[in-house]
């Protein structure tokens, strides 16, 4: 097994891996993820002590104890481009050991679970509700990056997709990951489930028009009109399916919850987003403390 080179995994002059951070001892197995920054303390509020705050750019992270229950709480900023850095890190944190930067021999399986905010894609799942993705469905291009392959209803999946949806070569490739089972089976009552799409941006990627014309103007149309058996899209955001992706190649059990701030087809928005995030802060972690 290969040396990794200080070029490839960049450790700070306190041992601890450079964009998040943080040292190993200073991360719990159990990882919330929020985008927002300024979310960490909203999370970590409710937590009884906090062991550890750190902060490198926009990546803050919280990590304390509910109970008997280690949890860190982490921003990762807004985009698969950021997610890419944090799952890596992450992993490099319990996988990797950072003197003689090596894999370990023994792996450890992290607990990732997602709470951010998404646009629903379907009228029946209004503003301030809550989701689960069942899959993270890829529009962002991150995880063709790596090696990696798809289960035979993921395949059926994409290629139905791609069928319907129209998307031509200019187009990134779609790919998709489910999310893990034995994480999400604690998190079906209150929650609706569906495929949350990941775009790579806010506006044009999610068929936001302002001074620009876009590509593909039916895009979201056919996201909404999108099914598969008992599949179908019930959001978008822009975090998920990198989440997703990454966490299979690496070994971690994932999850992306979303708290519905807007929803595309009735044309609303939340009249208090922050609440339903905070409601949707205090389901999660009343659930995460009992897995």
């Amino acid at each position: 097994m290969n040396k990794i080179e200080a070029s490839e995994l960049i450790i700070n002059n306190r041992g601890a891996v450079y964009h998040l951070n943080l040292r190993p001892e200073e991360l719990a197995t159990t990882v919330i993820t929020v985008g927002d920054p300024d979310r960490v303390k909203e999370v970590s509020k409710h937590f009884d002590k906090v062991e550890y705050s750190l902060q490198h750019r926009e990546f803050i992270s919280h990590t304390g104890y509910i109970g008997s229950k280690r949890i860190t709480v982490l921003s990762t900023g807004i985009g698969p481009d950021n997610i890419d850095i944090v799952m890596n890190e992450l992993d490099a944190l319990v996988n990797i050991d950072l003197e003689n930067r090596m894999v370990k021999n023994e792996l450890t399986q992290l607990m990732i679970i997602r709470v951010g905010t998404s646009g629903s894609l379907q009228a029946d799942i209004p503003v301030d509700s809550f989701v689960t993705s069942t899959h993270g469905l890829g529009l962002d291009n991150l995880l063709n990056y790596y090696q990696h392959s798809n289960n035979e209803e993921e395949r059926a999946l994409i290629q139905q997709f791609v069928s319907h949806t129209q998307m031509e070569a200019g187009f990134s490739q779609p790919y998709i990951c489910s999310a893990s089972t034995a994480v999400m089976k604690h998190f079906v009552e209150g929650f609706h489930q569906g495929i949350t799409v990941t775009c790579p941006g806010f506006y044009g990627p999610q068929g936001r028009v302002l001074r620009l014309g876009l590509t593909n103007p039916h895009l979201i149309d056919r996201l909404t009109q999108f099914y598969y058996g008992n599949h179908r899209i019930t959001n978008f955001e822009m975090e998920t399916s990198a989440i997703y992706g990454l966490g299979r190649l690496l070994g971690h059990q994932c999850l992306s919850l979303n708290a519905i701030v807007a929803n595309r087809i009735s044309k609303t928005f939340s009249k208090d987003g922050n609440a339903a995030v905070e409601n949707l802060i205090q389901k999660a972690l009343s659930i995460i403390v009992n897995i």
